[in-house]
């Protein structure tokens, strides 16, 4: 039998999963228990905190400081460069020819990277873009998440070597620069490509600020943690933002089935928008 270092009733459990759920639409389910126990630990061993118990009501009286801690510590920032690839093959050779068609009178395409962790997903749509299209087109990249965290690091663009596994020579050369001194072991990524990014934190739970129309919009392994009306909702959110005719890629294990109709599969985890 294990011996917990703090205890953790199911009381505790159902207090934090219900704020989880508030606060950032994620689905705990019964098996997440020792997850949670895990990742908040560190936060009562930062605050010299004994139990769960006192940590739900420091949340509950600490305000916003703690309770953007605590979303950092519950929120999942699995990324790197080129996270399934078809995406940014069908973005290079299929997507972005259409675009430079469709917008050019405007020369203006706008995009958005939703639940964009340490910026590894942004800055890879950035160097497809960078690759593919004129320098005189108006291009720029939205990329928003939850944790304020990995938005700094993305921010930063400072990543270690072995983010860079799989990336090509070339990619290599053209947008990384080695760290030296104390950063050896370390990339910078290319300023050209940190222009085209905006960081800004965002809860998709709560109100948008941008007004849109968007062109592309990346949405990926994110929705998987909510449950299926707040999926609904989310989906039709992202319709409205998009143009008729806008583009949303999702995770490679999700899909639109059953949950809205304004959009029509195009390739896998891919879609357009038809309504």
């Amino acid at each position: 039998m294990n011996i917990r270092e703090f205890e953790f009733s199911n009381r505790d459990f159902e207090a934090l999963r219900k704020l989880v759920k508030q606060h950032t639409g994620i689905n705990l389910s019964e098996h997440k228990k020792e997850m949670l126990y895990s990742r908040l630990a560190r936060r009562l061993r930062a605050l010299n905190l004994d139990s769960f118990a006192n940590y739900c009501k420091l949340l509950q009286a600490d305000g916003e400081d703690e309770l953007m801690q605590f979303m950092n510590s519950v929120t999942t920032n699995l990324t790197a460069f080129f996270r399934e690839p078809h995406h940014f093959d069908f973005l290079g050779k299929t997507l972005l020819p259409q675009l430079m068609i469709k917008n050019q009178a405007t020369k203006k395409l706008r995009i958005w990277s939703a639940g964009c962790a340490s910026g590894e997903e942004p800055y890879s749509i950035a160097m497809v873009i960078k690759e593919i299209m004129p320098i005189d087109w108006d291009v720029r990249i939205l990329a928003t998440d939850l944790d304020s965290n990995v938005l700094t690091r993305g921010a930063k663009g400072i990543y270690d070597k072995e983010k860079l596994n799989g990336i090509s020579e070339a990619r290599l050369q053209r947008w990384f620069k080695k760290g030296t001194g104390t950063q050896v072991g370390k990339v910078q990524i290319s300023p050209q490509l940190q222009d085209m990014v905006a960081f800004k934190r965002l809860n998709l739970m709560h109100t948008w600020p941008m007004q849109g129309p968007l062109d592309i919009i990346f949405c990926r392994n994110v929705v998987i943690y909510f449950d299926k009306p707040t999926q609904r909702l989310l989906f039709d959110r992202f319709a409205n933002l998009l143009t008729l005719g806008g583009h949303l890629f999702i995770g490679h294990s999700e899909n639109l089935f059953q949950l809205t109709t304004r959009f029509r599969l195009v390739q896998q985890t891919v879609y357009i928008k038809s309504a």
